[in-house]
């Protein structure tokens, strides 16, 4: 009877662990024909910004390659966390992809009270991007030139100029906010869904001063519409080098760039998650495309998942003490 029951035992184990077989046999198959149908790339602000300039040159590079539609899906709002929410509570197959931000993976986590989803625990990383230094620029008509006459007229007028950005949580809000705690100024900050909101208001001067990606604002300052003060890196942009950094007129130190990654939801297979960042190598390392980005203002440099978690953790330190000593705090 003993050895009966030994016996049932070892063909029940035998029977799940050939289930288990099968189903892990299955999974590679599947994720062994990857891709076989449409991938879509989910960008958490509106058209035109550094972030869907990546995605659609990834997409575009892809969409030749791999024989399968690669569709660009733009979901603004909540700082980036609409969109990578969305990412995030997908299946980790390969075909939902993330436009990873500096604020979604680095920002909003201290900013936020509460958020629908971890930006680590519930991602993939696949690989950095680019990144592009944040500039300042103003409304020609406020009559500043540099850096310092626009410090001299916020000293005079405390609490009356405003700042836009792109989104609460963005670098380009907290770009703003280290601003205003290292010149000791009081700016009130407009936030916006995107750049496609706030460059309207500030050109007829609803606003007064702006910070935007340095690769979206190019265009419009090379073409004179808007006076460019300084860009938010340590040193000078190659694209524009006749725009002096913060940190040389006076903001010592002063440090905030905007940087972009591809991440997929948590769990994705190894095997996919290899594939993707050897199509981020290809793509970014096609002389063509390099040049277009840098032409841009957006810097690209692919590099391992390891890699990109590395950055994300310091950034996130470095940024979560800006957060606190600025006070910001979101429900």
């Amino acid at each position: 009877m003993q050895f009966s029951k030994v016996l049932k035992s070892f063909f029940i184990a035998s029977m799940l662990w050939a289930i288990a077989l099968s189903a892990h046999a299955q999974a590679e198959q599947k994720n062994a024909v990857w891709p076989k149908q449409a991938i879509r790339i989910i960008v958490t602000f509106t058209p035109g910004g550094a972030p869907d300039i990546l995605a659609r040159v990834l997409a575009e590079s892809w969409q030749q390659t791999l024989g399968v539609s690669v569709l660009v899906e733009n979901r603004p709002g909540y700082g980036g966390n609409i969109g990578a929410d969305l990412v995030a509570k997908s299946e980790p197959d390969g075909y939902t992809l993330l436009i990873g931000t500096v604020g979604i993976h680095a920002i909003n986590g201290a900013l936020y009270e509460k958020m629908s989803f971890d930006p680590v625990k519930d991602f993939t990383p696949i690989s950095f991007l680019a990144s592009t230094p944040n500039v300042l620029i103003v409304n020609k008509k406020l009559g500043v030139n540099n850096l310092h006459e626009l410090i001299e007229l916020a000293k005079t007028k405390p609490g009356q100029l405003t700042f836009g950005s792109s989104g609460i949580g963005t670098s380009l809000h907290m770009s703003g906010e280290l601003f205003k705690e290292m010149a000791g100024l009081q700016i009130r900050h407009i936030p916006y869904k995107g750049r496609a909101q706030s460059l309207p208001d500030l050109l007829s001067g609803r606003i007064s001063m702006l910070f935007d990606n340095l690769s979206s604002s190019l265009a419009l300052i090379k073409a004179g519409e808007v006076q460019a003060l300084g860009v938010t890196t340590l040193k000078r942009s190659h694209a524009a080098p006749e725009i002096p950094t913060l940190a040389e007129q006076g903001l010592t130190g002063f440090e905030a760039t905007s940087w972009f990654s591809l991440m997929a939801p948590a769990n994705l297979p190894p095997n996919i998650q290899k594939r993707l960042n050897q199509m981020v190598q290809q793509t970014l390392s096609n002389p063509e495309v390099k040049s277009r980005l840098l032409a841009s203002g957006l810097d690209p440099a692919p590099g391992s998942p390891k890699d990109l978690s590395r950055l994300i953790a310091a950034e996130a330190s470095k940024w979560g003490r800006v957060v606190q000593q600025s006070g910001a705090k979101l429900d």
